[in-house]
């Protein structure tokens, strides 16, 4: 079961557990799964919200007058 993330995150994250799932299996699989790039987490999350801000980046406009 996956949860959380869209259609993408989620086949992602998929696709890790399978790798992860045949090298336990057979660990002669991972030259070809880290040359896939199979093994690497997708380590991209949500940049948190700062104060004062109205989203994690995104200021309120600036006027000069």
């Amino acid at each position: 079961n996956v949860v959380g993330g869209g259609y993408a995150g989620q086949s992602g994250a998929i696709r890790h557990g399978i790798a992860r799932a045949l090298l336990q299996v057979d660990p002669d699989f991972r030259d070809s799964l880290k040359r896939a790039g199979l093994l690497t987490r997708d380590a991209r999350m949500v940049e948190r919200k700062k104060p004062g801000l109205k989203k994690a980046r995104k200021a309120s406009q600036f006027s000069k007058r």
